[in-house]
C-alpha cells in the first residue's frame, strides 16, 4: 500500500485567471466565489482535497494586481505572503494574456518551492500558440510540471492533482476527511451573497461591497423541518451605490437574495429564510477595522 502523503499548496496568479474555479473543481465543492470580474477573491481560503492516499490543503489567494486602497494592499500581501509557508506552488496564467509577470516569478524563484505552471483557458487558443507559451515559460523557470487546462471544459483537472501528489511528502491528514474547507458557515454564507452581488451589479459597484452576517440560526417548522434564519448586511461605499444595489422597488436586492438563497439551500440541504439590508459605509476599504476582517486567521 502506498504511504499516505499530505501537503499545503498555494494557488497564485493575476486576477481573473481562473484560480477559484480551478480550486472548486479540484476540491469538488464550491468554496470560493466565482465571477468574470477581477479581484473576486478577497481573502485566503483553504480547500481540502481528500484522496485515498493523500490529503491536499489548497489555498485560494486574492489575485495579484496593482493595489489602490488598504484593502488592495492587504489582498496582494496575503497572496504573496502565502508562498513561503507551503510545500507546492500552483502558478496559474491565462493563455490569452501575453504578459509575463516577472515580479511574481521572482518571488517564486526566491521561495525555491516546487512549482507547477497551470495554463488555463486553453479552449480559447490553438495548439501552436500553446506550444509557444510553454516554451516561453520553460525559458524563465524550471517548473516541476506544466499542465494546460480548461476550467470551462474541465480538462486535465486530475492531472493537476497527480502532479501535486508527485511533489508532496509523506505526512498526516491535517483535517477530518469529511471536511472540504476551513471556512465557517458564516464565511460561506457571506461569500455566496457577495458572489451573487458581484455577478448582478454594474462594474463600478461590486468591489466596494462587503457582506456581514448578523444572524445565523436554525429553527424547526410546525412540520418539524429544519430552516435557517439568516440576516446579512451589504455595505457599500456611496449612497448612489446603495440605490443601485436595492434597485427599482427593491428589484435588484430581491434578485440577489433569491439567487443566494437558492445556492444556500443546496449547500445546507434545508430551507433558508434570508433577509438582506443595504447600508453605506464610506471609504470602508481604507478603514483598518473593516480591512482587518480579511486578514488570514490561524
Amino acid at each position: 500500500m502506498d504511504k499516505f502523503k499530505s501537503g499545503f499548496v498555494t494557488v497564485i496568479g493575476r486576477t481573473n485567471v481562473g484560480k477559484s474555479s480551478i480550486i472548486n473543481l479540484l476540491v469538488g465543492e464550491k468554496i470560493s466565489a466565482i465571477t468574470n470580474k477581477p479581484q473576486t477573491t478577497r481573502k485566503v481560503i483553504k480547500g481540502i482535497i481528500n484522496n485515498e492516499n493523500s490529503q491536499i490543503i489548497i489555498i485560494d489567494t486574492p489575485g495579484i494586481h496593482k493595489p489602490k486602497s488598504k484593502l488592495g494592499n492587504l489582498m496582494v500581501n496575503e497572496a504573496i505572503g502565502s508562498i513561503p509557508d507551503v510545500d507546492v506552488i500552483l502558478y496559474v496564467i491565462d493563455s490569452t494574456d501575453s504578459r509575463i509577470d516577472e515580479e511574481t516569478l521572482e518571488k517564486i524563484r526566491q521561495a525555491g518551492k516546487p512549482t507547477i505552471l497551470i495554463i488555463n483557458k486553453i479552449d480559447l487558443i490553438d495548439s501552436a500558440k500553446l506550444a509557444k507559451i510553454i516554451d516561453r515559460y520553460k525559458e524563465r523557470y524550471d517548473f516541476k510540471a506544466i499542465v494546460p487546462t480548461s476550467v470551462k471544459q474541465k480538462k486535465n483537472i486530475k492531472e493537476i492533482i497527480d502532479e501535486i501528489e508527485n511533489n508532496i511528502k509523506e505526512g498526516p491528514a491535517y483535517y477530518d476527511i469529511e471536511e472540504y474547507t476551513n471556512q465557517t458557515l458564516r464565511d460561506l454564507v457571506e461569500e455566496t451573497i457577495r458572489e451573487k452581488a458581484l455577478k448582478l451589479l454594474q462594474d463600478e459597484v461590486p468591489h466596494g461591497i462587503l457582506v456581514e452576517t448578523t444572524k445565523l440560526k436554525t429553527k424547526k417548522t410546525k412540520n418539524n423541518e429544519k430552516i435557517f434564519d439568516i440576516e446579512s448586511i451589504i455595505y457599500c461605499l456611496r449612497e448612489s451605490h446603495k440605490g443601485i444595489i436595492i434597485g427599482k422597488q427593491g428589484s435588484m436586492l430581491k434578485k440577489i437574495g433569491t439567487f443566494a438563497r437558492e445556492d444556500l439551500e443546496k449547500m445546507l440541504d434545508c430551507k433558508v429564510n434570508l433577509k438582506l439590508w443595504v447600508k453605506v459605509k464610506e471609504d470602508w476599504i481604507n478603514m483598518e477595522s473593516f480591512v482587518n476582517k480579511f486578514k488570514t486567521k490561524e
